[in-house]
């Protein structure tokens, strides 16, 4: 496939969580040449910044070719660790610079996997300002919230 002929995709994500811990949702949209996908869920036990993740790694895994995405994030969490932290934890054997385990590594790991079949720009966006994909994504994190509780 040609340069010229890769998809281009818009996504945003967004995670959600009720206590932290507590129940967690994930959401992530995306629209690409005149089309739409909406993707949730969540989990029982989880936090803010592992539903942020889950969220990033679903949407890019919903994706069946590379893609060029352009991605909308509201967590500077997800953007500074993927910007800033992710090589330095690979170089240290997914430790911190003061020797610690990465918290979250099994997902920062599935993240850096997804991130490679792809080529990513990403995009910082204020949470609840107003940004119509950012504000859907906040949608589905929330109905991925209600889904886990549906369930129970």
């Amino acid at each position: 496939m040609t340069e010229e002929a890769k998809p281009q995709v818009d996504m945003w994500t967004d995670g959600a969580c009720k206590g932290n811990p507590g129940v967690g949702g994930w959401g992530a949209w995306m629209r690409s040449n005149g089309h739409e996908r909406e993707l949730c869920g969540g989990d029982l036990l989880t936090t803010n910044n592992k539903m942020e993740l889950t969220a990033v790694i679903e949407g890019l895994k919903a994706l069946t070719q590379r893609c060029d995405v352009t991605l909308h994030v509201d967590s500077t969490y997800v953007m500074q660790g993927v910007k800033s932290w992710m090589a330095g934890w690979k170089r240290n054997g997914w430790r911190t610079s003061d020797k610690k385990p990465v918290k979250n590594q099994e997902l920062w790991q599935a993240l850096d996997a997804q991130v490679a079949r792809h080529d990513v720009t990403w995009v910082w966006v204020k949470g609840h300002a107003g940004d119509p994909g950012n504000e859907r994504a906040d949608e589905l994190a929330n109905k991925g919230v209600d889904q886990v509780r549906a369930g129970l």
